[in-house]
């Protein structure tokens, strides 16, 4: 079951953006990323490594006025090529989660590869006062993982529950998408067809 290769090419070109590259899902965590925007380069590096995905991701975006399509369509790119690189979900462990802390921020992250799209963001109060980190924000943050549950068509929550520094927040909540992922997304021998009473994940 786990002998089938679990890859997915990424291509998207509009009007705002040129995406392309390479997702595989039973991976080493190497990775080479070039958005243009470079806090979410080291974000998706640590989804990446912590995650175990080999991701290569080349951005050209409409950076001059702002990074939102980058942002976005670089989500959506990679929550299609997730759909696309586990296919009918055969055999996978479908449910990941996992609490990381860094520094004085700690993030939990909950995932349901189940065919359904829910996004839930629960933080302090204080989360819409914090500043960003190098011109990234924590909204940022939220819309790309809002837009890549979308795509790749999960449950994603994300609790944060604590942290002043954005960059440690963000940092925390990456990691933790990253591993709760591969979790999700890994083989169970013991699973012999797809993990839903359906029968199916659509």
């Amino acid at each position: 079951m786990a002998s089938k290769a679990r890859n997915a090419l990424i291509k998207r070109k509009t009007t705002e953006t040129d995406i392309s590259g390479k997702l595989v899902i039973d991976g080493k965590g190497v990775s080479d990323i070039k958005t243009g925007i470079g806090f979410l380069d080291h974000m998706l590096t640590l989804f990446a490594f912590h995650g175990l995905f080999d991701l290569m991701l080349k951005a050209k975006g409409d950076l001059n006025v702002d990074i939102h399509h980058t942002n976005e369509d670089v989500a959506i790119c990679l929550g299609k090529a997730f759909r696309e690189a586990l296919g009918e979900c055969r055999g996978i462990r479908r449910y990941g989660s996992k609490e990381v802390p860094m520094d004085m921020a700690a993030a939990k992250v909950m995932i349901d590869i189940g065919g359904r799209y829910a996004f839930s963001w629960r933080a302090p109060k204080y989360d819409n006062t914090l500043q960003p980190a190098e011109n990234y924000s924590i909204e940022d943050g939220r819309d790309f993982l809002d837009t890549f549950a979308k795509n790749a068509n999960i449950n994603l929550h994300v609790d944060i529950y604590a942290g002043h520094d954005t960059h440690h927040v963000l940092e925390a909540v990456f990691k933790a998408f990253g591993i709760a992922l591969d979790e999700a997304t890994q083989i169970d021998a013991r699973r012999k067809g797809i993990p839903s009473t359906k029968g199916t994940i659509d």
